[in-house]
């Protein structure tokens, strides 16, 4: 069976996000480019791009979507423990190139990724452009998890997460949702759902909702040094948390 997809042009313009196939579930159109105003054009409106090494550029707008409000997350009991007994620190915006990097070397089953060249390079041109951000965690001078993703209005975009050491991802997520709650962010994207993001609360609402509240969250923005880099989670000498 044919499958017709709407082939993106130089012009910046996206299809209705709505318009996207039945099979594959999610896939809205192909082609254009990973231009920086392309690629906040695309999370504006709930789309992003995913494909591998070797394939035209694929743009997506799954349905249902998998949000992350910050009221709703979940800390567990053990994960409340390590937060008292960690001596990582985590940063924002202290190496965004080294947590990209990290995230496109994570093993996976097939041996790919889909953090091609060309994909890392575009979201470094983002965070230079000051709309993608990264959580580092370290563990003395050792980056050892991360995070990133794109901020568009007051909603935060995650892309992807690594860890080399035990609850750095956790730990990353944590520190993502605690500086949303304190700069007013609406919610995290989660993209799609897995069991692991459910246990930390986030839920999976229709595509519909999703885009209403992308579009309300549009109509607002973080203050300007909500992304300065900074630490942004250790304790003191005292075992004190200083957040």
């Amino acid at each position: 069976m044919a499958i017709h997809l709407y082939q993106l042009s130089e012009e910046l313009i996206f299809p209705h996000p709505n318009m996207t196939l039945d099979e594959p579930e999610g896939l809205l159109a192909f082609g254009g480019d990973l231009s920086v105003e392309r690629l906040v054009l695309a999370y504006q409106h709930g789309i992003f791009p995913w494909y591998s090494e070797g394939e035209p550029i694929l743009w997506w707008s799954p349905d249902p979507r998998m949000l992350l409000y910050p009221d709703k997350y979940h800390v567990s009991t053990s994960f409340r423990k390590f937060l008292r007994k960690t001596h990582f620190f985590v940063t924002l915006n202290k190496d965004f190139d080294a947590v990209i990097d990290a995230c496109a070397h994570i093993p996976r089953n097939d041996s790919g990724t889909w953090i091609t060249e060309d994909m890392k390079n575009a979201y470094k041109a983002l965070h230079k452009s000051g709309y993608a951000h990264s959580i580092e965690v370290w563990m003395d001078d050792s980056l050892v998890g991360g995070l990133y993703g794109v901020a568009v209005g007051t909603a935060f975009c995650g892309e992807s997460m690594f860890h080399k050491a035990t609850n750095a991802s956790k730990l990353a997520m944590y520190c993502l949702v605690q500086h949303m709650k304190q700069h007013g962010g609406a919610f995290i994207d989660c993209q799609m759902h897995t069991p692991h993001l459910s246990s930390l609360g986030a839920m999976t609402v229709p595509k519909k909702q999703f885009l209403r509240e992308l579009e309300r969250s549009q109509k607002h923005s973080f203050y300007p040094d909500t992304w300065m880099e900074k630490i942004i989670f250790s304790r003191s000498k005292h075992n004190r948390l200083i957040y």
